[in-house]
C-alpha cells in the first residue's frame, strides 16, 4: 500500500464503498461491520463510509449514511398486497456542508420503490399478475407535495409486473377498460385496458426525475421484464405469455408506446422502467448516479485503498454492478480496490482488485457466513488491515 497522499504518513486512509449482500446485511451495515474490523487491527485508520447501491433495495440507506443533513420521510402507502405499508422517503438538503449534494437549485427526493412496492414486502408470497405499484407512486406523489426540486427513483425488488401502471395511477394516469371502468391492479388489470389516459398527471419536478437501475431489458419479448423477471415473482409459463400481452396492450396504448418499449432498461422492475419513461423521466446507470450523490469520486480521491463487494461475485459482476463500478473510480484516480464478496464464483474476474476477501471462505462454509455476516464482514476488514 503506498504513503497516503495527506496528512501524516502514518494514518492510513480508507474508503468503504460497499453494496448490500442481498438477503443478508444492508448495506450501511456492512460497511459499518467492515470499518468495525479495519479498525480493530489499525486503530489509528482514518475510514469513511460511502455505502452503495444500484437502485434496489438498500438505496435509502446508503444516501442517509453517506450525506449529512438527509432526513427520512414517514409515509403511509398501498402495499404490493394492496395491504397498508408503513416507508419512508429520503429528503437531500441542497449542500452539505460547503458543496452541492445533488443540485444547485433546491432539494432532492429519493424514493425507494423495493420499501414502497418491493417483493421482500410480501415474505414468502408471491402475488403473480396481482402485484402492482400503486405504493410507489403514492410516495413519489409525497415528495412531490413536499415540493423538491428533483427526484432520484431506485427502481430495484420490484414485486410486480404492471409496466408501472399502479405508480402512474397514483400520479393521476387513468386505465380504464371498453366500458371507461377503471382497470383491476397488476399485469391481470393490462390485460382489459381499451383507454390509457395520461392528461392528468403530475407535472415532472424542475430538475426533473432520474431513474437508477442496472437492468437494461426492453419492456417486451424473450428479454422483456415478463419473460425475464416474471418467474421470480410467481408467474408460471403461461402467467409470463399473459403479461407479456398485456404489457404489449399496454405500450399500444401509450404515446410513443412502441419506441419507450424498446428503450433499454424499460423492462426494470416488471416494466416501471416504461411507465418512468412514459412520464418522462431519465433512465440512469444506478451505480453512477449513486456515486455522483454521494461524492465517491472525491472520496476515494483522498483515500489510500476503497474497500467495496457485495453478497454474490462473480462473472455477471463486471457488467455495471457495484464493485465493477467502484473499481474503474479506483483505478481513474491511482488508488487500490480491494473486495469483499459473501462469495467469489469461479467464472469471476477479480484482476480489477489489488486483493479480495471472500465471506464463505472465511467462515468455512455459505451457511456459516450467511448466518453471521456481520462477524464475518469485522474478520474481513481486519484480515485486510494486516
Amino acid at each position: 500500500m503506498r504513503a497516503p497522499r495527506r496528512g501524516a504518513r502514518d494514518v492510513t486512509r480508507v474508503v468503504v464503498a460497499i453494496d448490500s449482500f442481498k438477503g443478508s446485511i444492508a448495506a450501511a451495515e456492512a460497511a459499518r461491520e467492515l470499518a468495525a474490523g479495519w479498525v480493530s487491527a489499525d486503530a489509528g485508520a482514518v475510514v469513511e463510509l460511502r455505502p452503495m447501491a444500484d437502485g434496489g433495495e438498500g438505496t435509502l440507506d446508503a444516501f442517509a449514511a453517506a450525506i449529512p443533513g438527509a432526513r427520512r420521510m414517514p409515509v403511509t402507502v398501498t402495499g404490493p398486497a394492496g395491504t397498508p405499508v408503513d416507508a419512508s422517503w429520503l429528503l437531500l438538503p441542497p449542500t452539505s456542508g460547503d458543496r452541492p449534494v445533488a443540485s444547485d437549485r433546491g432539494s432532492v427526493g429519493v424514493v425507494e420503490l423495493a420499501s414502497t412496492s418491493g417483493i421482500e414486502l410480501l415474505g414468502e408470497e408471491r402475488r403473480g399478475l396481482d402485484a402492482d405499484t400503486t405504493g410507489f407512486g403514492e410516495a413519489i406523489v409525497a415528495a412531490l407535495d413536499a415540493g423538491v426540486d428533483r427526484l432520484v427513483l431506485g427502481i430495484g425488488s420490484s414485486s410486480s409486473t404492471d409496466g408501472g401502471a399502479g405508480m402512474l395511477r397514483a400520479l393521476g394516469a387513468r386505465f380504464t377498460d371498453a366500458v371507461r371502468r377503471d382497470v383491476v391492479p397488476g399485469a391481470r388489470g393490462l390485460a382489459d385496458i381499451a383507454h390509457a389516459d395520461l392528461s392528468g398527471l403530475r407535472p415532472l419536478p424542475p430538475g426533473g426525475v432520474d431513474v437508477l437501475s442496472d437492468v437494461s431489458n426492453p419492456l417486451l419479448g424473450t428479454r422483456g421484464a415478463a419473460a425475464v423477471f416474471g418467474p421470480q415473482k410467481g408467474l408460471d409459463a403461461a402467467q409470463v405469455a399473459a403479461a407479456d400481452a398485456a404489457l404489449s396492450r399496454l405500450a399500444d396504448l401509450v404515446p410513443d408506446g412502441a419506441s419507450l418499449a424498446a428503450t433499454p432498461g424499460a423492462g426494470a422492475a416488471g416494466g416501471t422502467g416504461f411507465g418512468l419513461l412514459a412520464w418522462g423521466a431519465r433512465l440512469s446507470p444506478g451505480a453512477r448516479e449513486v456515486a455522483a450523490l454521494i461524492d465517491l469520486a472525491d472520496a476515494i480521491a483522498r483515500a489510500d485503498l476503497v474497500i467495496t463487494g457485495e453478497g454474490s461475485f462473480d462473472g455477471q459482476s463486471a457488467a455495471g454492478k457495484v464493485p465493477a463500478f467502484v473499481a474503474e473510480l479506483a483505478a481513474g484516480a491511482g488508488v487500490p480496490a480491494a473486495l469483499v464478496a459473501g462469495r467469489i464464483a469461479a467464472d469471476a474476474d477479480t484482476a480489477a482488485f489489488a486483493s479480495s476477501v471472500s465471506l464463505t471462505d472465511l467462515a468455512g462454509s455459505s451457511a456459516a457466513s450467511l448466518a453471521d455476516p456481520a462477524r464475518w464482514l469485522r474478520a474481513a476488514g481486519a484480515a485486510l488491515a494486516r
